[in-house]
């Protein structure tokens, strides 16, 4: 799998400790990584790194991409060849009420974090991950491609589109000729067992339905390219792979990862789905009065650049994704944390044999 380029690697990720970096984690140590983390805190009660026990399998530094002396430290300390680098402040509402500290985490985290690794020589491969957000939103039809405008109405979004501009100006400044390969990526709304986050919908959902509570629901309607946890996953870990092999082709570039165009669901339908694998879910509906906190209704991402030129596309179609997030928090809720090491290790390993079935170039 990803021509076995992980195996025996020793690779950082900042932000191991959310949802993304602890699936990310499990996988590369499935795949033979030798994995190390770099965040300021475990970010959820319960949350996915805790149930996993990560802290026992991986180096764990806790530092913030703030502070650039103490990233610095640690990636000195743990000399990486690749480096992923997720540590964000990832809540469009929250970054309402500190736009501050968004920006200062998702722009100057990405700055700082730029700026550690032209003094990293072991570094060969390091993939900046962002989000479909960064896009200028006028809320078109179609799906944005990776020479899209960049921009942002609210602080969340403003900011994942100055990282992007920062990481261009890092590849052309610093990395053209000389330091490591590296890309960013933009993916779509993911769902997925793990997640606890405030102001999600699915982890709003099963907080509410564990304790027998009606779940309120604001913008039924609003449309988002849902797509499973371990669907951007591949297409990061399949970019790291081609970035380490040196091929030029994905050097200094950007690049989306997101479900076909058919998978656009509502809100409304993707809480029906899940409350499908809940016994007694409750929910209700309401329009969200105006706060004067806007979120975009449809935002799309067109991935024939990841399909092109990585051979990746999404594996899951809605139903399946809804299947695997349902199934995993059933089975938290029912088993306990206990059985998440084996949960989240079994439905990588599906999800990969269905890749397999259908040809993906990654799973060779």
């Amino acid at each position: 799998m990803f021509e076995n380029i992980y195996k025996d690697k020793r690779v950082l990720i900042t932000g191991h400790t959310g949802f993304k970096g602890s699936w990310l984690c499990t996988w590369l140590l499935d795949l033979g990584a030798t994995v190390a983390g770099y965040s300021v805190d475990i970010p959820t009660e319960p949350s996915h790194f805790g149930a996993l026990g990560l802290s026992s399998q991986i180096e764990h530094f806790q530092g913030d991409v703030r502070n650039k002396s103490s990233l610095d430290e640690a990636m000195n300390q743990f000399r990486p060849d690749i480096v992923f680098h997720l540590a964000a402040q990832s809540l469009v509402r929250k970054s309402y009420e500190n736009p501050v500290l968004t920006f200062e985490t998702n722009s100057m985290g990405t700055l700082n974090f730029l700026d550690c690794l032209r003094n990293q020589p072991s570094v060969i491969a390091t993939i900046l991950i962002t989000s479909d957000k960064c896009y200028e939103n006028v809320e078109w039809l179609w799906g944005y491609r990776e020479n899209d405008s960049l921009g942002g109405k609210d602080p969340y979004s403003a900011s994942k589109a100055c990282a992007e501009i920062i990481s261009k100006v890092y590849m052309e400044s610093f990395f053209k000729e000389k330091g490591p390969s590296v890309a960013t990526t933009r993916a779509g709304n993911v769902i997925g067992g793990g997640d606890w986050a405030l102001d999600r919908i699915v982890p709003d959902c099963v907080r509410a339905w564990s304790k027998d509570e009606k779940v309120l629901i604001r913008n039924p309607s609003a449309t988002r390219p849902w797509q499973h946890i371990l669907e951007p996953l591949s297409g990061y870990l399949v970019l790291g792979q081609k970035l380490f092999q040196g091929n030029p082709e994905v050097k200094n570039q950007s690049f989306n990862f997101g479900p076909p165009a058919k998978v656009n669901q509502s809100v409304g339908e993707l809480i029906t789905g899940m409350a499908q694998y809940w016994q007694g879910a409750e929910w209700k509906f309401e329009q969200e009065v105006d706060s004067g906190k806007p979120e975009s209704t449809l935002l799309k991402l067109n991935c024939d650049k990841a399909l092109q030129i990585l051979q990746w596309s999404a594996v899951l179609d809605f139903s399946e994704t809804i299947r695997m997030t349902g199934k995993w928090y059933q089975t938290f809720y029912n088993q306990g944390s206990n059985s998440i090491a084996a949960t989240t290790s079994r439905q990588i390993e599906e999800y990969t044999e269905k890749a397999a079935r259908l040809n993906l170039a990654w799973t060779q």
